[in-house]
Protein backbone atom coordinates (compact mmCIF):
# COMPACT_ATOMS: atom_id res chain seq x y z
CA UNK A 1 0.00 0.00 0.00
CA UNK A 2 1.06 3.59 -0.59
CA UNK A 3 0.51 6.38 1.89
CA UNK A 4 -1.98 9.20 1.52
CA UNK A 5 0.07 11.69 -0.52
CA UNK A 6 1.02 9.32 -3.33
CA UNK A 7 -2.55 8.00 -3.51
CA UNK A 8 -3.77 11.58 -3.92
CA UNK A 9 -1.38 12.08 -6.83
CA UNK A 10 -3.26 9.57 -8.99
CA UNK A 11 -5.83 11.04 -11.31
CA UNK A 12 -4.84 14.69 -10.82
CA UNK A 13 -4.95 16.76 -13.99
CA UNK A 14 -2.55 19.32 -12.50
CA UNK A 15 0.90 18.67 -11.03
CA UNK A 16 1.09 17.84 -7.34
CA UNK A 17 4.58 18.48 -6.01
CA UNK A 18 6.38 16.17 -3.60
CA UNK A 19 5.78 17.60 -0.11
CA UNK A 20 8.73 19.66 1.11
CA UNK A 21 9.21 17.66 4.31
CA UNK A 22 9.30 14.39 2.36
CA UNK A 23 11.70 15.82 -0.23
CA UNK A 24 14.03 17.26 2.43
CA UNK A 25 14.13 13.93 4.23
CA UNK A 26 14.98 12.15 0.96
CA UNK A 27 17.89 14.50 0.29
CA UNK A 28 19.17 14.05 3.83
CA UNK A 29 19.09 10.26 3.55
CA UNK A 30 20.66 10.19 0.09
CA UNK A 31 23.06 13.16 -0.09
CA UNK A 32 24.47 12.15 -3.48
CA UNK A 33 21.18 13.30 -5.04
CA UNK A 34 21.84 16.96 -4.30
CA UNK A 35 25.56 16.59 -4.96
CA UNK A 36 24.98 15.21 -8.46
CA UNK A 37 21.91 17.24 -9.39
CA UNK A 38 23.47 20.51 -8.26
CA UNK A 39 21.59 23.51 -9.65
CA UNK A 40 19.18 21.10 -11.36
CA UNK A 41 17.79 19.86 -8.05
CA UNK A 42 14.35 21.46 -8.66
CA UNK A 43 14.23 19.68 -12.03
CA UNK A 44 15.07 16.39 -10.31
CA UNK A 45 12.21 16.91 -7.87
CA UNK A 46 9.80 17.57 -10.73
CA UNK A 47 11.01 14.57 -12.70
CA UNK A 48 10.66 12.33 -9.64
CA UNK A 49 7.08 13.53 -9.25
CA UNK A 50 6.37 12.70 -12.89
CA UNK A 51 7.99 9.30 -12.41
CA UNK A 52 5.62 8.59 -9.52
CA UNK A 53 2.68 9.57 -11.69
CA UNK A 54 3.75 7.18 -14.48
CA UNK A 55 4.84 4.09 -12.55
CA UNK A 56 3.11 1.60 -10.27
CA UNK A 57 4.76 0.28 -7.11
CA UNK A 58 4.02 -3.17 -5.76
CA UNK A 59 5.24 -4.45 -2.42
CA UNK A 60 6.18 -8.14 -2.32
CA UNK A 61 6.16 -10.54 0.62
CA UNK A 62 3.79 -8.32 2.55
CA UNK A 63 5.92 -5.17 2.22
CA UNK A 64 3.94 -1.91 2.30
CA UNK A 65 5.54 0.65 -0.02
CA UNK A 66 5.37 4.03 1.72
CA UNK A 67 5.59 7.48 0.16
CA UNK A 68 9.15 7.79 1.45
CA UNK A 69 10.15 4.52 -0.19
CA UNK A 70 8.56 5.45 -3.51
CA UNK A 71 10.16 8.91 -3.56
CA UNK A 72 13.57 7.40 -2.73
CA UNK A 73 13.32 5.08 -5.72
CA UNK A 74 11.82 7.68 -8.06
CA UNK A 75 14.47 10.29 -7.30
CA UNK A 76 17.38 7.91 -7.84
CA UNK A 77 15.92 6.51 -11.06
CA UNK A 78 15.32 10.06 -12.30
CA UNK A 79 18.87 11.14 -11.49
CA UNK A 80 20.22 8.75 -14.14
CA UNK A 81 18.23 10.41 -16.95
CA UNK A 82 17.93 13.93 -15.56
CA UNK A 83 20.11 15.61 -18.19
CA UNK A 84 19.76 13.26 -21.16
CA UNK A 85 17.88 14.89 -24.04
CA UNK A 86 18.65 12.61 -27.02
CA UNK A 87 17.89 10.22 -28.57
CA UNK A 88 15.29 10.02 -25.77
CA UNK A 89 14.54 12.70 -23.25
CA UNK A 90 14.37 12.13 -19.51
CA UNK A 91 11.73 9.61 -18.49
CA UNK A 92 11.18 8.57 -22.12
CA UNK A 93 14.03 6.12 -21.48
CA UNK A 94 11.68 4.23 -19.15
CA UNK A 95 8.61 3.99 -21.36
CA UNK A 96 8.85 0.22 -21.88
CA UNK A 97 7.48 -0.64 -18.43
CA UNK A 98 5.18 0.50 -15.62
CA UNK A 99 5.65 -1.84 -12.66
CA UNK A 100 8.27 -1.66 -9.91
CA UNK A 101 8.27 -4.59 -7.49
CA UNK A 102 9.87 -3.91 -4.12
CA UNK A 103 10.94 -6.81 -1.89
CA UNK A 104 12.02 -6.43 1.75
CA UNK A 105 15.41 -7.97 0.94
CA UNK A 106 17.12 -10.20 -1.59
CA UNK A 107 14.96 -12.22 -3.96
CA UNK A 108 15.44 -15.92 -4.70
CA UNK A 109 14.97 -16.33 -8.44
CA UNK A 110 14.55 -19.70 -10.11
CA UNK A 111 17.14 -20.22 -12.83
CA UNK A 112 18.01 -22.88 -15.40
CA UNK A 113 21.23 -23.49 -17.28
CA UNK A 114 22.28 -26.04 -19.87
CA UNK A 115 25.77 -27.55 -19.59
CA UNK A 116 28.01 -28.66 -22.45
CA UNK A 117 26.38 -32.10 -22.38
CA UNK A 118 22.90 -30.66 -22.86
CA UNK A 119 21.82 -31.37 -19.27
CA UNK A 120 19.48 -28.78 -17.75
CA UNK A 121 20.36 -27.66 -14.24
CA UNK A 122 17.85 -25.81 -12.04
CA UNK A 123 19.00 -23.61 -9.21
CA UNK A 124 18.05 -20.57 -7.15
CA UNK A 125 19.96 -17.30 -7.34
CA UNK A 126 19.80 -14.58 -4.69
CA UNK A 127 19.24 -11.22 -6.40
CA UNK A 128 19.20 -7.69 -5.01
CA UNK A 129 17.36 -6.51 -8.11
CA UNK A 130 16.52 -7.26 -11.71
CA UNK A 131 15.43 -5.34 -14.80
CA UNK A 132 13.41 -7.27 -17.35
CA UNK A 133 13.34 -6.43 -21.06
CA UNK A 134 9.94 -4.74 -21.64
CA UNK A 135 9.01 -5.77 -18.11
CA UNK A 136 9.12 -4.62 -14.50
CA UNK A 137 12.04 -3.64 -12.32
CA UNK A 138 12.55 -5.61 -9.11
CA UNK A 139 14.38 -4.05 -6.16
CA UNK A 140 15.45 -5.04 -2.67
CA UNK A 141 14.34 -2.30 -0.30
CA UNK A 142 17.14 -3.23 2.10
CA UNK A 143 19.67 -2.26 -0.59
CA UNK A 144 17.78 0.87 -1.61
CA UNK A 145 17.49 2.07 1.98
CA UNK A 146 21.25 1.65 2.43
CA UNK A 147 22.09 3.69 -0.67
CA UNK A 148 23.25 6.70 1.31
CA UNK A 149 25.96 4.69 3.07
CA UNK A 150 26.88 2.44 0.15
CA UNK A 151 27.60 5.44 -2.10
CA UNK A 152 31.12 5.46 -0.65
CA UNK A 153 31.57 2.01 -2.19
CA UNK A 154 30.14 3.13 -5.54
CA UNK A 155 27.10 0.91 -5.02
CA UNK A 156 23.55 1.96 -5.90
CA UNK A 157 20.94 -0.66 -6.74
CA UNK A 158 18.35 1.70 -8.22
CA UNK A 159 20.74 3.36 -10.66
CA UNK A 160 22.18 -0.05 -11.55
CA UNK A 161 18.84 -1.55 -12.53
CA UNK A 162 17.59 1.56 -14.28
CA UNK A 163 20.83 1.80 -16.24
CA UNK A 164 19.98 -1.67 -17.51
CA UNK A 165 16.67 -0.17 -18.67
CA UNK A 166 18.59 2.59 -20.46
CA UNK A 167 20.78 -0.07 -22.08
CA UNK A 168 17.71 -2.09 -23.11
CA UNK A 169 15.90 0.87 -24.66
CA UNK A 170 17.26 0.01 -28.12
CA UNK A 171 16.28 -3.64 -27.63
CA UNK A 172 19.79 -4.98 -27.08
CA UNK A 173 21.24 -5.19 -23.52
CA UNK A 174 24.87 -5.07 -24.60
CA UNK A 175 26.46 -2.27 -22.61
CA UNK A 176 25.89 0.30 -25.36
CA UNK A 177 22.75 2.46 -25.08
CA UNK A 178 21.14 4.29 -27.96
CA UNK A 179 23.42 7.28 -28.62
CA UNK A 180 22.46 10.79 -29.70
CA UNK A 181 23.36 12.10 -33.18
CA UNK A 182 26.95 13.32 -33.43
CA UNK A 183 27.88 11.72 -30.12
CA UNK A 184 31.39 12.89 -29.15
CA UNK A 185 31.95 14.20 -32.68
CA UNK A 186 31.13 10.96 -34.50
CA UNK A 187 30.16 11.47 -38.13
CA UNK A 188 27.60 8.65 -38.14
CA UNK A 189 25.61 6.50 -35.69
CA UNK A 190 27.72 3.49 -36.67
CA UNK A 191 30.94 5.35 -35.85
CA UNK A 192 29.54 6.54 -32.52
CA UNK A 193 28.52 3.04 -31.55
CA UNK A 194 31.85 1.59 -32.66
CA UNK A 195 33.79 4.10 -30.55
CA UNK A 196 31.58 3.42 -27.49
CA UNK A 197 31.87 -0.36 -27.83
CA UNK A 198 35.63 -0.21 -28.33
CA UNK A 199 36.16 1.93 -25.23
CA UNK A 200 33.73 -0.07 -23.11
CA UNK A 201 35.18 -3.41 -24.18
CA UNK A 202 38.75 -2.28 -23.49
CA UNK A 203 37.85 -0.98 -20.03
CA UNK A 204 35.88 -4.13 -19.28
CA UNK A 205 38.78 -6.35 -20.29
CA UNK A 206 41.23 -4.32 -18.19
CA UNK A 207 38.87 -4.65 -15.23
CA UNK A 208 38.56 -8.41 -15.69
CA UNK A 209 42.34 -8.71 -15.91
CA UNK A 210 42.70 -6.78 -12.66
CA UNK A 211 40.15 -9.04 -11.01
CA UNK A 212 42.06 -12.12 -12.15
CA UNK A 213 45.36 -10.75 -10.86
CA UNK A 214 43.77 -10.04 -7.48
CA UNK A 215 42.07 -13.42 -7.19
CA UNK A 216 44.91 -15.60 -8.49
CA UNK A 217 48.07 -13.79 -7.49
CA UNK A 218 47.06 -11.51 -4.63
CA UNK A 219 47.21 -8.31 -6.64
CA UNK A 220 45.36 -5.19 -5.65
CA UNK A 221 41.61 -5.66 -5.98
CA UNK A 222 39.78 -3.02 -8.03
CA UNK A 223 37.60 -0.54 -6.21
CA UNK A 224 34.62 -1.15 -8.50
CA UNK A 225 32.25 -3.96 -7.48
CA UNK A 226 33.53 -7.31 -8.77
CA UNK A 227 30.07 -8.05 -10.21
CA UNK A 228 31.08 -5.76 -13.06
CA UNK A 229 33.21 -8.62 -14.36
CA UNK A 230 30.16 -10.78 -15.05
CA UNK A 231 29.54 -9.37 -18.54
CA UNK A 232 30.00 -6.13 -20.47
CA UNK A 233 26.38 -5.06 -19.88
CA UNK A 234 26.83 -5.60 -16.14
CA UNK A 235 30.07 -3.65 -16.34
CA UNK A 236 28.15 -0.75 -17.88
CA UNK A 237 25.51 -0.86 -15.13
CA UNK A 238 28.01 -1.16 -12.27
CA UNK A 239 30.20 1.58 -13.73
CA UNK A 240 27.17 3.84 -14.16
CA UNK A 241 26.06 3.53 -10.53
CA UNK A 242 29.60 4.36 -9.39
CA UNK A 243 29.72 7.31 -11.80
CA UNK A 244 26.67 8.88 -10.18
CA UNK A 245 27.25 8.18 -6.49
CA UNK A 246 31.06 8.36 -6.20
CA UNK A 247 32.35 10.29 -9.22
CA UNK A 248 35.72 11.05 -7.58
CA UNK A 249 36.76 7.40 -7.29
CA UNK A 250 35.16 6.56 -10.61
CA UNK A 251 37.01 9.31 -12.46
CA UNK A 252 40.29 8.31 -10.84
CA UNK A 253 40.01 4.68 -11.98
CA UNK A 254 38.19 5.12 -15.30
CA UNK A 255 39.17 8.41 -16.95
CA UNK A 256 38.30 7.11 -20.42
CA UNK A 257 34.82 6.10 -19.26
CA UNK A 258 34.40 9.37 -17.37
CA UNK A 259 34.66 11.42 -20.56
CA UNK A 260 32.26 9.10 -22.38
CA UNK A 261 29.73 9.00 -19.54
CA UNK A 262 29.87 12.79 -19.14
CA UNK A 263 29.01 13.12 -22.82
CA UNK A 264 26.14 10.63 -22.59
CA UNK A 265 24.55 11.26 -19.19
CA UNK A 266 25.42 14.99 -19.30
CA UNK A 267 25.51 14.99 -15.51
CA UNK A 268 26.43 18.22 -13.79
CA UNK A 269 29.56 18.63 -11.67
CA UNK A 270 29.57 17.69 -8.02
CA UNK A 271 28.71 20.67 -5.86
CA UNK A 272 31.39 21.92 -3.52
Amino acid sequence: MLARWLHSLRGRSRPCDIPQALWSDTLERFPFLAERAGASLPALRQMARQFLDQKEFHGAQGLAVSDAMAVAIASQASLAVLHIEAPYRGLDWYQDFVGIVVHPGAVLAQRESVDENGIVHSYREALSGEAMQDGPVTLSWQDVADSGRSAAEGYNLVIHEFTHKIDMRDGVPDGCPALPPGFMGARSPAMARSAWVQTMQAQYQDFCDQLSMAERFGGQAPWLDAYAGHSVDEFFAVASEAYFVNPANFGRDFPALLAMFDAFFRAGPVSG
